[in-house]
């Protein structure tokens, strides 16, 4: 039996006294995320697609209201991308250098 895409919920469900939530979702980049980022595994898989897994409810945030940024805020971050991104990229550089380098001295 095929569920249509309506059926196929993604639940988030916890309660005051206990301390786990748990996550029911049919959502297949949930579930790889759930498992392959979070290191979780399903507690159940009922068979049509759906999986179940326990999680400790810290750490499923609270949801936050949408940035309300002035057009000179948007301005200063749009700015700002750039510079950030090539600081990243010389420091991935740097990385890889001090990687090879500190391969090429071991090997001599």
């Amino acid at each position: 039996m095929a569920l249509t895409a309506y059926e196929q919920e993604t639940i988030i469900n916890f309660n005051k006294e206990e301390k786990t939530a748990s996550i029911f979702t049919y959502e297949k980049t949930w579930q790889t995320h759930l498992e392959k980022r979070l290191g979780l595994k399903p507690v159940m898989n009922n068979g049509l697609g759906g999986k179940e897994y326990q999680i400790d409810k810290k750490r499923i945030p609270m949801p936050r209201a949408p940035m309300k940024l002035s057009a000179e805020q948007k301005k200063a971050l749009t700015d700002r991308f750039p510079k950030a991104r090539q600081n990243a990229q010389v420091a991935r550089q740097n990385t890889t250098a001090e990687g090879k380098s500190k391969h090429e001295t071991s090997s001599r």
